[in-house]
C-alpha cells in the first residue's frame, strides 16, 4: 500500500490512461478523485469509482473542465472539504484536435493548448498552494506533495499535423522542470510521464486493424503497444516514497519509441 491514505486528484480519469492511473493508485491505498470534464462523462466516472469501491478503494467523482480557472479552484476546494487535503496531483487531462498546419484554426490551436498546457498550470498551481499550506505529513510521505504531469514522447519527437498537441507537450516539459526547480527546497516533487503509443480510444485508428498495428510496431523497438496499466504503475512509483530522490525528471514509458528505431539497421 505505497500510497496508503494519500489523496490523489487524477484529471481526465474517466477513460484511457487516467482511468488506469486512478485504479492503480486506489489499489495502492490512495483515495482518488476521478475527474471528468462534462456532464456526459458522469456515468463513466461513476462506473470507474464503483469498480474501485468494489475492490475496497475509496474516492469521489468531480466534474471540472481544467481549462477553466473557476472550475479548477472549485475542484480543489471540494476535494479538501471532503478529504482534508490533497497529497498527489496527476495532471493527465488532454485532448487532440489534429489539422495540417496551414489549415489549423486559432480555435483548434487554443482548444488543445488551453486544456493540455493551461489546464496543467492551473491544477499545479492549486496543488502547490495546498502543499505549501500543509507541509510534510510524515505519517503519509516524506514529501509535502507530488505532482505528475502527463506529457508525451511528442515533447521531443516532432509530429506533423499535430503542431498544437506537440507544442503543448513541449511546454509541459519546461513547466514541469521549472516548478520542480522552484519547489524542490520545500519538499515538493514534480515529474512527468511521457507515454509512447498506448492502446486507448484516443488513438484507436493506430491499432484497430492488423495493418495499422503492424505499421505502428515499426516505431516501437519493444514490439508491443503499451497498455494503460504501464502508465498507471509508473505513476504509482513516481507518487510513492520509493522515488523520493526523483524530481524534475521525464520518465519515458514508450517501449523505446524515442530510441530512433529507424536506425536499428544502421539507418
Amino acid at each position: 500500500m505505497k500510497l496508503k491514505n494519500q489523496i490523489a486528484i487524477i484529471t481526465g480519469s474517466s477513460s484511457g490512461i487516467g482511468k488506469s492511473v486512478a485504479e492503480c493508485m486506489a489499489a495502492a491505498g490512495a483515495k482518488v478523485v476521478i475527474n471528468y470534464p462534462f456532464e456526459k462523462g458522469k456515468a463513466e466516472a461513476q462506473q470507474i469509482l464503483d469498480g474501485i469501491k468494489s475492490k475496497g478503494g475509496e474516492g469521489i467523482i468531480c466534474q471540472c473542465d481544467v481549462s477553466q480557472e473557476d472550475q479548477v479552484i472549485a475542484m480543489f476546494e471540494s476535494t479538501i472539504k471532503t478529504f482534508g487535503t490533497v497529497d498527489i496531483l496527476v495532471n493527465n487531462a488532454g485532448i487532440q484536435v489534429d489539422s495540417p498546419f496551414e489549415n489549423m484554426t486559432l480555435k483548434q490551436w487554443n482548444a488543445v493548448v488551453n486544456v493540455n498546457l493551461t489546464g496543467q498550470f492551473l491544477c499545479a498551481r492549486e496543488a502547490i498552494k495546498e502543499f505549501l499550506r500543509r507541509g510534510v505529513d510524515a505519517e503519509k510521505s516524506c514529501a509535502a506533495g507530488k505532482i505528475i504531469h502527463m506529457s508525451s514522447v511528442h515533447q521531443v519527437i516532432p509530429w506533423a499535423g499535430h503542431a498544437n498537441y506537440a507544442t503543448s507537450k513541449g511546454g509541459i516539459d519546461l513547466l514541469m522542470q521549472t516548478i520542480a526547480q522552484e519547489f524542490a527546497g520545500r519538499k515538493i516533487r514534480v515529474n512527468s510521464i511521457c507515454p509512447g503509443a498506448i492502446q486507448t480510444p484516443i488513438n484507436k485508428d493506430a491499432w484497430s486493424t492488423k495493418e495499422a498495428l503492424d505499421s505502428l510496431l515499426t516505431l516501437i523497438p519493444y514490439n508491443r503497444i503499451g497498455q494503460p496499466e504501464d502508465i498507471g504503475k509508473a505513476a504509482v512509483w513516481l507518487a510513492s516514497d520509493e522515488s523520493d530522490y526523483v524530481t524534475g525528471a521525464s520518465l519515458f514509458v514508450d517501449g523505446g519509441m524515442t530510441l530512433f528505431p529507424g536506425f536499428r539497421t544502421n539507418g
